[in-house]
Formats: C-alpha cells, structure tokens, sequence
C-alpha cells in the first residue's frame, strides 16, 4: 500500500469521549494540528458494528471524514482481559453502560474475574487508529501495552480503566500516573509513534 502523508492543519478526532480527545490533542497540537473532536462539532456518533478495534475505528473515521470534508482520525481502544478470554475488549466502553460508569465497569471486570475463580490478572490495552481522507484513502496503526490488573482501583488521573492497569515494569497504575509519563508508554502511544514514522512529514 502507498502511504499518503498527513499534512498539518485540521484533523477532527472522531471521538465523544472526553479522555480521548485530550489525548489526542496532546499527541497531535505540537506537531501544528488543530484537532477538532466530533464532540465540538456535534456529529452523531455512529454505532459500532464491527467486530475489532481496526473495523471500529475505521468505521468511525469513515463517517467524521464524510460528514466534515477533512481528513479524520478515529482511536478505537479497549481492555482485553486474558482470563476473561480477551473481554471486555471492544465491549469495553459498553461494559461501563449508559451514561458511562467506568467505576461499574472495572467492578464488572473484577466480579468477572471472581465468578471464574482466575488467579491471571494480566490483561493489555489494545488502541487501533485509524486515518481516513475525504476521497477514501485509509491508514491504520495498532498499538498495545501489558499489564497487570489490581484492585481496588487506585488513583484519579487518566480515565476508563485506568486505575486497575499497571503496566509491565512499572508499580503505580496509569490512574496515579502523571499524563505525560502515561502518554510516553500507552497503547495510544505506541500506536500513535507508529503513525507518526509512517505518515507525518
């Protein structure tokens, strides 16, 4: 596949979740991008039919890129629970419900654990961004990192499941962790790193 380069200028974050989006203003604003979230610009938020992270982002992407006429990024990420058999995973915004209620999420994913009597903690946060032009071209970069889960959930930065994730070598979870340390490490990181060496002049 021939990659195009992502010029900067406007890029929309075809993302409503509030902790996404400032994540991908703090990956994407140094570099000389405006990032305007579909939140800002009030677009509908499609309804995720696919069965992966790269199907749901890209189906995401797909819908900011025709509606607005500019080049769209879309990050579909989630949890993946190895003793869950990789649950909640692409279920993993849903697991929190409606409105979103991740402190019922991480308490679902424990009482899961439980119910199987798992001794495995480990788990992965699993990120797959997607970029989609207004013609129809599409790039996508998949990202992950390990762990292990704790609990209680521990600290009140970051968001999602956070505070239950420490990742491998460290001691304190991304929800204690101060945003740029998390930022260098994440799967949205790595992904995004990805991105970055493929695409960005």
């Amino acid at each position: 596949m021939t990659h195009r380069t992502l010029l900067p200028g406007r890029l929309v974050a075809a993302t409503h979740n509030r902790g996404k989006i400032s994540e991908l203003k703090d990956l994407f604003a140094p570099l000389g991008f405006e990032v305007v979230s579909a939140l800002d610009l009030d677009l509908e938020e499609p309804e995720e039919t696919e069965g992966s992270f790269v199907g749901n982002a890209l189906l995401k992407a797909r819908a900011a890129a025709k509606s607005t006429g500019a080049p769209a990024l879309s990050d579909d990420s989630g949890l993946s629970v190895a003793a869950l058999g990789g649950l909640p995973g692409i279920y993993s915004a849903r697991w929190a419900g409606e409105p979103r209620d991740f402190g019922a999420a991480m308490a679902k994913v424990e009482r899961e654990l439980e119910d199987v009597g798992a001794t495995d903690r480990s788990a992965k946060f699993v990120c797959a961004l997607a970029v989609v032009w207004p013609d129809g071209h599409e790039e996508v970069f998949e990202g992950e990192v390990h762990g292990t889960l704790v609990w209680p959930p521990r600290g009140d930065k970051g968001f999602g499941y956070d505070p239950v994730f420490v990742a491998e070598g460290e001691t304190i979870t991304f929800g204690e962790m101060d945003p740029e340390r998390k930022h260098a490490m994440s799967h949205r990181a790595r992904a995004f790193d990805k991105l970055k060496s493929t695409l960005l002049p």
